[in-house]
């Protein structure tokens, strides 16, 4: 079933054909602010024992939603329904009474408090007004058990994983009697086995009959354990499948963004001479996370695309040529010198800059202004007598690669922690795009950002390269690295096992050089 945008019916479906009562309606939910319309006439459904992912670009209103979700925000009209009862929240306190619960990405626990405070928060089980501490161990192991978490009670929440930390969120929800539970972004920060186990307990909650709303921009997730799902654009209803079935991503991105997945990576063909010198030559380098010498190079204005699988040590290699890691062996050249890297200055100096993968951890400094951020690196050449800093260079430059990337911002003061992330990997680009580079690095360069946002990105990657810069894109997602790359040089435990040229390096082909050989599984059962 689908309704599109400005249909006449203003909740998604015919109840009759659902068979029991709608867990949770929006009905032509708007929320405006001064100036701007954030959500106008939002109208779907989610169905008890279903995963509805709720998809759109930044800006696109889903956090909006959720916080009219959670009651963290009152709509400026319309309102919702719970088990067919129209409801308005006036604040967190009603959507929790109401059996609706939020997990954000930024989790809201007390890391200081143990598990089982942290579970029962607020309703602390209690005799003649003193904690009954063993009735809440024993809940808190009853909780726990329903996923199959063998977590100490007594356990500091600081201790924990990040996955850990998130079922004890889901935990904490449920011991609260929710039905319907959002989950915003739930997997960003998780490994490959912590996501699984997040999935397993997402199958049991909709056994359990639970509606759960899903916000993710992993398009793979949305294929793999969504029943229904509904886009937002500048914060008006687009579309709504219900079921998913026959669904393509082709049509997600499109609904998202108005326009087709190859428009979003506009791969341009250029010309590869083989008489362009290299910009950057690695020669049999060795160091943390590399089994064996790795050599390659990257001609000057070419997309060298890096591909394998969790631990093949792709962030391992380009952390060694960006003096991140120390190196024991081999030698890295730019533009036919070689080079003594010892730490990344040197590699910036020299005109290798690296945006790493966790960007909020190592590429930015959060509690800093967009200005600052852009103006990190470059700001050593323009300082008055080696001191003073030029305010007039300041603003001109980062307000130049502002408009340059077409960074989205307030002001230029906007703390960067406050953007997107698709803004906050364009600052970290454009505090490179401030240096004389000759080798920019990205690695994961678009993950946990919208497609229209990642769109964005690699026309500014598109863009360095017909500057001449050599471009390192290295990427877990084998549609991207084969999407944007001239060569694709595929790694392997550690070691750098083939390069592919674009013609032939087809996803079949790519991903079985990724995999692990039979001997190699082998000899690590």
């Amino acid at each position: 079933m689908t309704t599109q945008m400005g249909s006449a019916a203003p909740v998604l479906g015919d109840r009759s054909s659902l068979g029991r009562t709608a867990a949770l309606e929006f009905c032509g939910v708007t929320k405006t602010y001064p100036g701007v319309c954030a959500l106008q006439d939002v109208s779907f459904t989610v169905r008890p024992g279903s995963v509805h992912a709720l998809l759109g670009e930044n800006g696109a209103g889903k956090s909006t939603l959720l916080k009219t979700l959670s009651g963290a925000h009152y709509p400026t009209g319309g309102h919702l329904r719970i088990d067919n009862k129209a409801v308005l929240f006036h604040s967190t306190a009603d959507a929790i009474a109401a059996g609706v619960a939020v997990i954000y990405q930024e989790l809201h626990l007390v890391p200081q408090l143990s598990v089982a405070e942290n579970l029962f928060l607020g309703h602390l089980p209690a005799r003649g007004g003193i904690v009954d501490r063993r009735a809440l161990r024993d809940n808190t192991i009853q909780q726990l058990g329903r996923f199959g978490e063998d977590i100490n009670p007594r356990t500091l929440v600081a201790r924990l994983s990040i996955g850990q930390r998130q079922m004890i969120e889901i935990a904490k929800a449920l011991s609260r009697g929710a039905r319907m539970i959002a989950f915003d972004e739930p997997t960003s920060s998780l490994s490959a086995r912590e996501i699984e186990k997040l999935f397993e307990v997402i199958e049991q909650l909709k056994r359990d009959h639970c509606a759960i709303l899903y916000v993710t921009h992993r398009m793979e997730e949305v294929f793999r354990i969504c029943d229904a799902g509904t886009v937002l654009r500048d914060g008006r209803h687009v579309v709504t499948w219900d079921p998913m079935r026959g669904v393509s991503q082709d049509n997600v991105v499109t609904a998202m963004v108005g326009r087709e997945l190859k428009d979003i990576y506009n791969y341009r063909p250029r010309q590869q001479s083989t008489d362009v010198s290299p910009a950057l030559e690695v020669k049999g380098l060795l160091g943390p996370g590399l089994s064996a010498p790795a050599s390659f190079s990257v001609r000057r204005g070419e997309i060298l695309g890096l591909f394998g699988l969790v631990g093949a040590g792709r962030s391992e290699l380009v952390k060694l040529i960006f003096g991140a890691e120390r190196r024991s062996g081999g030698s890295i050249l730019v533009d036919g010198r070689e080079l003594e890297i010892d730490r990344p200055a040197d590699a910036i100096r020299a005109g290798i800059v690296l945006c790493p993968e966790d960007r909020k951890k190592e590429g930015i400094v959060p509690i800093r202004s967009i200005m600052e951020n852009i103006n990190l690196s470059a700001r050593r050449n323009h300082v008055a007598l080696g001191l003073v800093i030029r305010d007039r260079w300041e603003r001109e430059n980062a307000s130049q690669k502002v408009k340059q990337l077409g960074i989205k911002t307030p002001g230029l003061m906007q703390l960067i922690r406050n953007l997107s992330g698709g803004n906050q990997q364009k600052v970290i680009l454009a505090r490179w795009l401030s240096e004389q580079v000759k080798v920019t690095l990205l690695d994961e360069p678009t993950r946990g950002i919208d497609v229209g946002a990642k769109s964005e990105i690699y026309s500014i990657i598109y863009r360095l390269a017909e500057q001449g810069v050599g471009v390192v894109v290295v990427s877990s997602d084998l549609p991207e690295v084969l999407g944007v790359a001239d060569r694709v040089m595929v790694m392997r435990k550690g070691r750098v096992v083939e390069t592919l040229d674009r013609a032939t390096a087809t996803p079949e082909k790519t991903l079985a050089v990724a995999l692990p050989m039979s001997s190699e599984l082998r000899a690590t059962a």
